[in-house]
């Protein structure tokens, strides 16, 4: 005697609904989406794609501050490779960059590493790492400006009381590499707390699991440093670099205050050269050339960057 199995009771789906209600839908969804987005269109806007246009137009332009300007297109860009200065300060970013990004790299990982494991006192040296920050950039030039004075600084009678130095020292105005030293000085420690809260982030998101597994399979430290905490930091390590050499190559503010671009224009940045065409010649649309200039050079720069990182991580 075959047993009959009970019949499934088929669900019923219910019909799809009509074409007309869900493009409706679909378009109320984007309306809201698009309410949604348009405050923060409207500040991009206002703020960047807006003064990016007018650079670019008074980058075409003979645009003196006071006066009427002039189309003298591509002269503006023509002219800067003839511009000495320029060549000088062009020169003097990149090696300023390639320093100041090597040592506060080193620097922020080293302190990084340094706070990453929980331990009584690890909180109070990571406020005190990351407190530079709380200074404006200006306020801590200034700083430096006066520990380091010639006159009035701390830092040569200290030196000389330890018997490290012979009389005064100038040191933002004495010699190039002396005034170069200085700026690399201040922005190791106005910037390296936090660039390490940065690489602690990234630190602190890699799996315990990951380090315990190779500590089992016999790795040394350095070995699970090389092989698992690098690769794993890589974007993290992207980002860091990005922003120092992005704000290398747009020095300003240690360079005017500490040395005014001296000794003979040895630091002279190339935005302090855009600031001098646009407010100590009054030649408008020659900044505004350079200013086209150095943005389509850190775009190149980024962009480069991005495509190293994409094809390391495939």
């Amino acid at each position: 005697m075959t047993a009959t199995l009970p019949r499934r009771e088929e669900t019923r789906r219910p019909p799809p609904a009509p074409a007309a209600p869900r493009r409706r839908a679909d378009r109320a969804r984007a309306l809201v989406g698009a309410a949604y987005a348009a405050p923060t269109a409207l500040v991009v806007g206002l703020f960047f794609l807006v003064p990016l246009g007018l650079v670019a137009w008074m980058s075409l332009h003979r645009w003196p501050l006071l006066g009427k300007p002039r189309l003298n297109a591509p002269d503006n860009y023509t002219g800067i490779a003839d511009d000495e200065l320029l060549r000088t300060a062009a020169w003097f970013t990149a090696k300023y960059t390639v320093i100041t990004t090597v040592l506060l790299f080193a620097v922020a990982l080293g302190l990084a590493l340094l706070v990453q494991h929980r331990r009584p006192g690890v909180g109070f040296f990571r406020t005190a790492f990351y407190l530079p920050m709380a200074v404006g950039f200006a306020s801590a030039s200034l700083l430096f400006l006066g520990l380091l004075s010639d006159e009035i600084g701390p830092v040569t009678d200290l030196l000389a009381w330890l018997g490290l130095v012979d009389g005064y020292v100038s040191w933002t105005g004495g010699s190039p590499d002396s005034a170069l030293a200085s700026a690399v000085l201040l922005v190791l420690w106005r910037f390296a707390g936090f660039a390490m809260l940065i690489l602690l982030t990234g630190l602190q998101a890699i799996p315990t699991d990951v380090h315990e597994a190779a500590k089992v399979d016999g790795a040394t430290r350095w070995q699970a440093f090389r092989r698992i905490t690098l690769p794993l930091m890589r974007p993290t390590i992207a980002l860091v670099l990005t922003m120092i050499t992005t704000g290398s190559l747009l020095a300003f503010d240690q360079f005017w205050i500490l040395t005014r671009g001296g000794p003979d224009n040895s630091t002279t940045s190339v935005v302090m050269v855009v600031y001098r065409e646009a407010f100590v010649r009054l030649d408008l649309g020659s900044a505004a050339g350079i200013s086209v200039v150095l943005l389509v050079v850190l775009v190149l720069f980024n962009a480069v960057q991005l495509g190293v990182l994409r094809r390391r991580s495939s």
